[in-house]
């Protein structure tokens, strides 16, 4: 994003906008925080904003400010479609291609709205007019801040705004442990401290606030359905429709589940496999050189970063495991390297 582009933005926004953020499908706290954090920004203005969504995202982000103003499109896709339709602006956030948002993708597409894409994810294929896109940055919600600051509104962030900023950026860096974790994440996060974000009430509501299902899930899947190959440093664990039911699945239940596998002595890439109707979804962590992104687009019609991936599978379950276990042995060097 160049300098004449924040310009214009900064002039477009001078004046009031309907305005809609949205973001992909199944939002993780960093789609939440990014798009809340920008949200609560934004209605200090004259602005009409509504934050729309593609599906349900997990319970332990429904604290966070301006939750109960979010639109779900799947659940009122007539709502939605009308908010897009009548937008004069929309902010794609956490996204770097329109099939990540599902069953809205095709009236995102058609929008005439002034569209603009703030992301941390690599090759950026999105028609928008203007586009903050830098890999580097821990998150969709560190870049949030990065506009705000070039805006030169961070008198702004108030308590709502950092508190949606530094939850982006604690669950996209894992709590500070992933290698996408840079100095400028610590700062910024610290920054969000100093306006107000409560870091403990926050790990709070995020790592301490789980369901008895959830918990019973989290055993059943490690004691039960996970399947390590340490002769290629991978491993992965899968569960079925009928798993999910038992432990009467909510959004957001699986969330971190993939990292206990990469956390095993020798095991270098995870994958999780969990069937969904009509599909079955693919998530990828790795550790050292091995490329989670590469394996996930080159195989899963997927993608995302070189540490933490996803992708998708039009098939059984089982054929699922399948394919991710016969993958392995042509991987060999570069999962052992």
């Amino acid at each position: 994003m160049t300098e004449a582009d924040i310009i214009e933005i900064k002039e477009l926004l001078s004046t009031p906008q309907k305005i809609v953020i949205t973001t992909h499908s199944f939002p993780d706290g960093d789609a939440m925080g990014s798009s809340l954090g920008l949200y609560n920004f934004l209605i200090q203005g004259e602005h009409d904003v509504t934050v729309v969504v593609p599906t349900r995202y997990p319970h332990f982000l429904s604290w966070m400010p301006g939750d109960d103003k979010v639109v779900v499109y799947s659940m009122n896709k007539e709502k939605a479609e009308q908010l897009l339709n009548d937008a004069t602006v929309i902010f794609c956030n956490d996204f770097n291609t329109s099939s990540r948002v599902g069953e809205e993708e095709e009236a995102l597409l058609a929008a005439n709205a002034v569209k603009i894409l703030i992301d941390h994810h690599p090759n950026p294929d999105l028609p928008v007019k203007y586009m903050m896109s830098v890999t580097e940055a821990s998150s969709t919600a560190e870049l949030i801040y990065e506009f705000i600051e070039k805006l030169g509104d961070t008198d702004k962030i108030n308590v709502a705004v950092a508190e949606s900023i530094y939850t982006g950026i604690l669950t996209d860096t894992g709590s500070f442990s992933y290698g996408s974790t840079s100095q400028r994440a610590h700062q910024v996060a610290g920054e969000m401290i100093n306006k107000g974000a409560d870091n403990l009430k926050i790990q709070g509501y995020i790592y301490q606030d789980n369901s008895l299902n959830r918990v019973q899930l989290l055993g059943y899947s490690l004691v039960e359905k996970l399947a390590l190959f340490p002769e290629y440093g991978a491993g992965y664990i899968s569960l079925s429709k009928e798993d999910l039911k038992k432990y009467n699945f909510q959004p957001g239940d699986t969330e971190g589940l993939v990292n206990y596998i990469t956390n095993i002595r020798g095991i270098n890439f995870a994958t999780f496999i969990m069937e969904r109707n009509g599909f079955v979804k693919l998530s990828f962590r790795s550790t050292g050189n091995f490329s989670a992104n590469e394996f996930a687009r080159d195989n899963f019609n997927g993608g995302g970063h070189e540490a933490a991936a996803g992708g998708e599978f039009n098939g059984t379950l089982q054929e699922a495991i399948e394919k991710v276990v016969s993958l392995f042995p042509s991987y060999k060097d570069k999962l052992l390297s």
